[in-house]
């Protein structure tokens, strides 16, 4: 079994490409696709072995990954850690920038520890990797950075932190394609709305697992979407197809930010078939439950 990606084989051959949080979930998809497709993979992240483990399985599907453990949140590290890159692989040619995280709660609950700790996750260790590696790199070479964001655009109730932080991760991407594109700099985002992944067992609530299991009938197209769905569109504006596609975001989210909140979805089965595309994907254990 190999990962089925509906780009050309040799896509991304000869180039190097940073994914951050690639030692699980999305990230862990991202850099299986992009490796299958020719990039040697940087997957970073806090923990080393989970890194390794994505890297022994990209080794094993015949792809090239490299590892590095930091803490995106940590400046100087960022820093250490892109010239470390750099001294290993000479130029790094795209940046994903997925890492991310962050807890259910309503704002009202939300301390100043809970709330600096998630826009330093979402926000600014995204911040302190785009900017170190368009410092060290893509400045004098040019280069494409993704952001992963999220579908934050009418709220995120219980989850005003991170929305917070992800509009914010917009913004920058907008005003990094105007700053930085004069130097053949690409930076877009891609929102990802309800993505089956390991993310969601991260959860433990009751309530927000049980959330979790009705998404589908608040989305037009009737389901859930895959870590595959998402990583395709990240592809994408990796490309050279995206070449003249700056400072935008692309929504893979089944049109849930569309729906009307007085105007019930109908009830019924999604006839949009998922593309499954990742080989070693795994379905959430919270999906099985009730």
């Amino acid at each position: 079994m190999h990962y089925q990606s509906v780009f050309k084989d040799d896509l991304f051959a000869g180039q190097v490409i940073v994914v951050t949080g690639g030692g699980s979930g999305i990230g862990r998809c991202i850099a299986h696709e992009l490796a299958s497709l020719g990039a040697g993979v940087v997957i970073t992240g806090r923990q080393k072995g989970k890194l390794a483990d994505v890297a022994a399985e990209i080794s094993a599907d015949g792809g090239a990954a490299d590892t590095l453990a930091f803490d995106i949140r940590d400046e100087d590290a960022v820093k250490a850690s892109v010239s470390e890159i750099l001294a290993r692989h000479g130029r790094i040619h795209g940046l994903v920038n997925n890492a991310g995280g962050q807890f259910p709660a309503r704002l009202e609950d939300i301390s100043a520890n809970g709330w600096n700790a998630v826009l330093a996750t979402n926000l600014t260790g995204g911040f302190f990797m785009a900017r170190e590696i368009y410092r060290q790199s893509m400045k004098a070479n040019g280069g494409t950075i993704v952001n992963i964001i999220a579908d934050m655009w009418r709220s995120m109730v219980e989850m005003g932190h991170s929305g917070a932080a992800r509009a914010g991760m917009m913004s920058l991407t907008e005003t990094a394609a105007v700053e930085w594109g004069p130097d053949g700099v690409r930076v877009n985002a891609v929102a990802p709305g309800w993505i089956m992944s390991s993310g969601f067992d991260t959860y433990v609530e009751p309530e927000t697992r049980k959330r979790f299991r009705e998404m589908p009938g608040f989305v037009p197209l009737k389901r859930i979407g895959t870590e595959a769905e998402l990583s395709a569109a990240v592809a994408f504006l990796l490309s050279p197809a995206a070449g003249f596609i700056t400072g935008t975001c692309i929504r893979v989210d089944g049109g849930v930010p569309n729906t009307c909140v007085n105007i019930p979805l109908p009830a019924g089965e999604s006839k949009v078939p998922p593309y499954e595309g990742f080989h070693r994907a795994v379905r959430p254990d919270v999906l099985g439950e009730g």
